[in-house]
């Protein structure tokens, strides 16, 4: 892999461009930043299917019989700290049933991802740092608790560029305007073209969910014309700077994918093309329509994808957890299966990871009698496709689901796994920055090689 696209690259370019065309500079640009791995990838792109607000993992695929056994006890291994004060354990009252070629234990809130067992990796051991909403989601996505630092899927556009220059490398679908969310997709100091584009995903229609997707005065060619003129000052004004003016390189970036996504977006996200069969397996609800707009993206090349459950923290049970969360399981079972089995039927889960989980989990324990405080301490995630072992779980948390005990993951490990699987070695993506260099994983991390296909 070539180093990071950095400042003196871009001078080279800007010197280039001033002989080309605006379209033929860009594409040299989009050239120089897709960068080969280090090494054969497993995956080419990564769907990440969010739970924001902290799952239960014994509800789901970590079974823990002793939560009926010692129900209302503290148990010795019951007294971790936790962000609110907790009583004795609260059962987890799911069945599971072994499923698959594998015998993967699954809980009956998930009929139809069981269907599945023998494609998911099951992560019983991952650990967080915080078990306050802001800095975990920072370090879930961003890999360190402080803000203005590149998120994970920057930093997968910046490492390996785009497959696709019609659209953008990392997309968010996100119910509603979550605007203070926008911290876990920014680029920060990395060059503004790797950002997220936000989608607000409950909305249907393409020019719905992105606005101002077409112009209404405008033909294209009219609009060709405007935007090579605005490129061509754009380039004098950056010549002019030495060609080191990496906000407005990324403008000009943006302003070419922006033109182009007014005919590849109205494509890609318009799920009224697909067939009724297709949207009916998917389901309703806009967690539905984000994991099929995953499949239609992941299709046409882009890079990093996350599908947001829910606008604020849906999975936040501090009460009632037992009653709220097989509403929340029917919700993203139906479209989680639909999505893996799209994935295999079009040949695509085998070079495309998912990624599902939340930026930490919940306690054992009850807050208030009925609902859970937040885990930080141990929780589960699952992984499939993409280069990982399907029909397997890795690490254990102790008898009640509190703590990571064996083969333990931290988020930085979870990232530098992320990142080898598409073939990147995560202390060599680096950028410098403020006087020293930057990763993903900052100092930290290792790869969990025993889930690797």
């Amino acid at each position: 892999m070539t180093e990071p696209f950095d400042i003196n690259r871009r001078a080279a370019l800007a010197r280039m461009g001033a002989g080309m065309g605006t379209l033929g500079l860009f594409n040299s640009l989009q050239s120089a930043t897709g960068m080969a791995p280090h090494f054969a990838p497993r995956a080419k792109r990564v769907i990440h299917l969010f739970m924001n607000g902290g799952p239960f993992g014994p509800d789901f695929l970590d079974p823990k019989p002793a939560l009926k056994k010692f129900e209302g006890q503290r148990p010795e291994g019951t007294d971790l700290r936790t962000e609110r004060p907790t009583g004795g354990l609260l059962n987890a009252p799911y069945k599971y049933t072994r499923h698959g070629q594998s015998g993967l234990p699954v809980s009956e809130l998930l009929p139809h991802t069981a269907k599945f067992a023998d494609d998911l990796c099951v992560l019983r051991s991952v650990h967080t740092d915080n078990p306050n909403h802001g800095p975990a989601l920072l370090l879930m996505n961003n890999g360190t608790m402080t803000p203005k630092v590149p998120s994970m899927g920057a930093w997968m556009s910046y490492g390996l560029g785009t497959e696709n220059a019609n659209l953008p490398a990392y997309i968010v679908l996100c119910p509603g305007r979550p605007v203070r969310f926008s911290i876990l997709w920014n680029s920060a100091f990395l060059p503004s073209q790797h950002q997220g584009v936000y989608i607000n995903h409950s909305k249907i229609a393409p020019k719905e969910m992105i606005p101002w997707l077409r112009n209404a005065k405008l033909d294209p060619a009219a609009q060709r014309r405007q935007l090579d003129l605005m490129q061509a000052l754009n380039r004098e004004h950056l010549a002019a700077q030495g060609g080191a003016d990496n906000a407005l390189q990324g403008r000009i970036e943006a302003m070419e994918t922006a033109y182009r996504m007014q005919f590849a977006a109205t494509d890609a996200f318009d799920i009224g093309k697909e067939p009724p069969k297709v949207r009916e397996a998917y389901g309703k609800g806009h967690f539905a329509n984000g994991c099929l707009l995953a499949r239609r993206l992941s299709e046409r090349g882009v890079r990093f994808i996350q599908v947001y459950y829910g606008n604020g923290q849906p999975w936040d049970t501090h009460a009632n957890h037992n009653k709220t969360t097989p509403t929340l399981a029917k919700n993203i079972d139906q479209p989680i299966a639909a999505l893996l089995g799209d994935l295999k039927a079009r040949g695509l889960l085998e070079d495309t990871l998912i990624v599902w989980g939340g930026e930490f989990g919940r306690t054992p324990v009850s807050e208030n009698g009925t609902g859970r405080d937040h885990n930080p301490h141990g929780f589960m995630m699952w992984m499939a496709g993409g280069g990982v072992r399907g029909g397997m779980s890795y690490g254990e948390s102790d008898d009640f689901g509190f703590k990571a005990t064996h083969n333990r993951m931290h988020i930085h490990d979870l990232h530098a796994t992320l990142l080898h699987l598409l073939g990147i070695d995560h202390e060599r993506l680096t950028h410098r920055h403020a006087g020293r260099d930057y990763r993903l994983t900052d100092v930290h991390g290792h790869v969990a090689k025993e889930i690797l296909a």
